[in-house]
């Protein structure tokens, strides 16, 4: 079984799609963790006239053992991400990776922002999750400030609204709900209450294909 889930920036995706994997025994990808150790890579580099081709570089080079989580879970590296997801090559150099991913025999689930129609477009089930820009930053800043980090949330809330126009209007990417993914609004749920409801949905399909 293949999983795609998608959808902006502190949405809750990544949540509910590690609560899914632990449901399912699927192995789990968090896609965006690939686009931000390119990033990361990339800090000290934004304004250097060979940024894109470095970034080129850098995602050819990108593997599993890159991606640490708490390292990469700065708004300064979601940033440097957002410059370097604008570039095809960077976005073509790391697709194969996650298609190969996907293509585990026990099945995967992947969750970023263009995996039900880019990624996984035949995908078991699809989920899209979305937030209001106001909720997410407020989930969003209480997670830095947990790790330590001196924010405010007026801050991540220009920088939510940012990187949500960035990701429309990025020619790259594919950043919108795919024609049959389930839409799950986690505005107003906590994430017991949007991983029920995503469990409910994935029950419903695995019961259709089983006949």
């Amino acid at each position: 079984m293949i999983i795609a889930v998608d959808g902006p920036a502190a949405s809750g995706k990544g949540t509910i799609s590690k609560g899914l994997a632990e449901l399912y025994n699927l192995p789990h990808l968090d896609t965006g963790l690939l686009y931000r150790a390119v990033g990361y890579a990339m800090l000290d580099k934004l304004e250097d006239d060979n940024f894109e081709n470095l970034a080129i570089d850098t995602a050819k080079t990108i593997n599993l053992k890159n991606l640490d989580a708490e390292l990469l879970g700065t708004p300064e590296v979601a940033y440097a991400a957002s410059k370097v997801a604008k570039i095809e090559n960077v976005r073509s150099a790391l697709r194969q990776f996650q298609i190969d991913f996907a293509k585990q025999k026990t099945g995967a689930i992947l969750d970023g922002r263009d995996i039900g129609t880019k990624i996984c477009p035949n995908a078991d089930v699809k989920f899209y999750i979305t937030a209001t820009p106001q909720i997410r930053a407020k989930r969003r800043t209480l997670q830095l400030l947990e790790k330590g980090l001196d924010v405010k949330e007026s801050d991540i809330l220009a920088q939510i609204i940012a990187r949500d126009e960035s990701d429309k209007t990025n020619p790259a990417g594919n950043f919108y709900k795919s024609q049959n993914a389930h839409l799950l609004d986690s505005s107003l749920l906590d994430i017991e209450g949007a991983l029920r409801k995503a469990k409910t949905i994935v029950d419903e399909v695995m019961a259709r294909q089983a006949g």
